[in-house]
């Protein structure tokens, strides 16, 4: 875990921390002027004039001082499960006030799981969508070079991806000062406009956004589908709360990203004040000529940036899926000796750049991109909404719960105002992020679900740890030396490797070990919380090792700290072996799943990465005893 879990108020640590925020967290919103205003009127095909002007960046002004600073800033950021954000772990603090298998227990994981599936759309749209926006300009520079604006953004995102697999250890701490010189230039780009037309900071009025929706309240909502294209990247602030800490992204937004976002766009809107012909691409226009080739090249690195952290952001997100046991196992690379959040997924990477390229292929423009995008981050604003109203209300006094929840009630209206708006886009390509998110969401729920029958099942006939290790001591087979280490998930019954290793091969060895994993609801255990051993006889013992749903476990550090605690537990690696379970899925007489849904899990069981790749255990050390379940 980074050092912002133990931040103090170091003003220097906080500052170090602020800019390695402003280089990852802020990457996707910091990139949202290359497009915004430019949709928001080719959206609602609005005529420029100073008074659509002025409403929607009274709209675009509003929208980041309620969602962004009032709703993710300054509330979503207190629910933090120690320390960390994302809405996997606002569902897993959300969980706590519910029974397991009750309603609001299964309504509080349909709303995680949807949210956290909607995040690998958001993945795909925002590497296409904002390296695309940002060699449009080579466009801008001359209609000549449009031809090569399809082959060079696919060259890059290329190269993007392929970089995954080394890491972001050593081009991360460049990303804090390129984005610090990015926004500087969103500042200045906005001021040396807003010289020219100062009238627009009348814009900072929230009447002009109110006259602006009296006057057509159909196509002022209509455009709000466009508007949320400035708040996108917002919920980053919440998911990498635990890399940097609640001051130091508090710090960035309000002191420089906030104030450099709102001068671009007001620059923006100056222009097009006294150019209305700089619709076609009112970012780049801005600067003058000379600046166009500097600016495109600054603007590129800064989407590539902003896609860096959305695929970090789902390597994460499948990391703790893993964990907490809705996906299945997968091969997680550690591409940092220092930091123990940069983490490197094959499948999901070259699964992202597929997608992405073909996104690119398919609507080979940032505008029609742009209608793809949005559905899929204003649906998890409502989800961190609703989840919020469970953790923030819970602890809080009676008065301040009535308060918390009439802020965030209002803030619902907001979200669900934007939501709705979006759902208009669905034809236009706003489809696109929901089937990946259904598809997802069938993913995750069946393996779930799979796993929980897979228990079931395992467990009829199961017979009682304790008795049965009592039964072996009292009437032992023959005994083989070295020591045996079964895996299982369950802690008060005999595995079913056990079993089979009695039955086909009837010996024991001379000292067995039951080993369970846990998985909890905090991101990270404390090593002192780690292990528990206990000693159920003369030669058997129990070792129960739990680990955070951020954390990845290893056999081999379990034992090595098993020693610590109890030296006369010695491990010798060449003496050692371990049993494990392999299951094999068969259609039972009568099945519990749908075919579709019994036939998925089953592919997903047989493509997992397997258990000692997990686990950390050595390969030559493995005996697997293989079984058949009827689901």
């Amino acid at each position: 875990m980074s050092s912002a879990s133990s931040l103090d108020r170091d003003p220097k640590k906080i500052a170090g921390l602020a800019i390695g925020a402003i280089g990852v967290v802020y990457g996707d919103i910091g990139t949202s002027p290359l497009y915004t205003l430019k949709e928001c009127f080719n959206h609602a095909e609005l005529t420029l004039s100073a008074f659509n002007v002025l409403g929607i960046l009274s709209l675009i002004f509003w929208g980041l001082m309620l969602v962004v600073s009032l709703k993710y800033v300054v509330f979503i950021l207190r629910a933090d499960n120690r320390g960390e954000g994302g809405v996997l772990s606002l569902m897993a603090l959300a969980l706590r006030s519910a029974a397991p298998g009750s309603r609001k227990y299964a309504i509080i994981v349909g709303l995680g799981l949807f949210g956290a599936a909607l995040f690998y759309g958001d993945s795909m749209i925002t590497p296409a969508v904002s390296v695309l926006s940002a060699l449009e300009g080579i466009g801008v520079i001359s209609h000549q070079l449009d031809a090569y604006i399809i082959p060079v953004t696919i060259i890059v995102l290329i190269a993007l991806f392929m970089m995954q697999a080394r890491g972001t250890a050593s081009i991360g701490k460049l990303f804090g000062p390129v984005m610090l010189v990015w926004f500087a230039i969103l500042a200045a780009l906005g001021i040396w406009n807003i010289i020219k037309s100062p009238d627009v900071l009348a814009a900072m009025n929230p009447i002009h956004a109110v006259h602006f929706f009296a006057a057509e309240p159909g196509l002022a909502f209509v455009l709000l589908g466009a508007v949320v294209l400035s708040l996108t990247g917002a919920e980053a602030l919440y998911a990498d709360m635990g890399h940097f800490g609640r001051p130091a992204i508090r710090y960035a937004w309000f002191l420089l990203v906030l104030p450099a976002l709102v001068l671009n766009y007001f620059g923006q809107g100056a222009l097009l004040l006294h150019s209305p012909e700089a619709i076609k691409n009112p970012f780049f226009l801005m600067a003058p000529a000379w600046a166009l080739a500097p600016l495109v090249v600054l603007a590129t690195c800064a989407t590539v940036i902003a896609s860096q952290a959305v695929i970090s952001g789902a390597y994460s997100m499948t990391s703790q899926a893993v964990q907490l046991g809705f996906c299945p196992r997968m091969d997680i690379q550690h591409t940092s000796e220092n930091e123990i959040g940069q983490i490197y997924i094959p499948q999901i990477n070259w699964f992202l750049l597929v997608s992405v390229i073909l996104l690119v292929l398919a609507f080979r423009t940032s505008s029609n991109l742009a209608a793809a995008y949005g559905f899929a981050v204003t649906c998890t604003m409502v989800i961190t909404t609703l989840l919020a109203f469970i953790v923030l209300g819970r602890d809080a006094s009676t008065l301040n719960r009535v308060l918390i929840w009439f802020v965030l009630a209002f803030l619902l209206v907001i979200d669900l105002a934007f939501f709705s708006a979006n759902l208009l886009k669905l034809h236009e390509g706003g489809w696109f992020p929901l089937m990946i998110g259904l598809m997802v969401f069938a993913l995750l729920t069946t393996w779930k679900y799979g796993r929980k029958l897979l228990s079931e099942r395992m467990h009829d006939g199961e017979l009682p740890l304790a008795g049965f290790v009592e039964a072996l001591e009292a009437s032992p087979p023959q005994r083989v030396e070295g020591t045996a280490i079964f895996m299982t998930a369950s802690t008060d019954s005999v595995p079913h490797a056990l079993l089979h290793n009695l039955k086909h091969n009837k010996v024991l060895h001379e000292r067995v070990v039951f080993m369970t994993v846990l998985t909890t609801d905090i991101p990270y255990v404390a090593a002192r919380e780690r292990v528990v051993v206990r000693k159920l006889g003369e030669s058997f013992c129990q070792i129960i090792a739990t680990y955070g749903f951020k954390e990845e476990p290893s056999v081999p550090a379990i034992l090595a700290q098993v020693e610590q605690l109890q030296p006369e537990l010695v491990f010798d690696s060449m003496q050692t072996s371990y049993f494990l379970s392999r299951e094999t899925i068969v259609e039972a007489k009568y099945p519990a799943m749908s075919w579709w849904r019994r036939n998925l899990f089953s592919i997903m069981s047989r493509n997992a990465t397997r258990a000692t790749n997990f686990f950390k255990i050595p390969p030559n050390r493995v005996v697997e005893m293989g079984m058949q379940v009827e689901i």
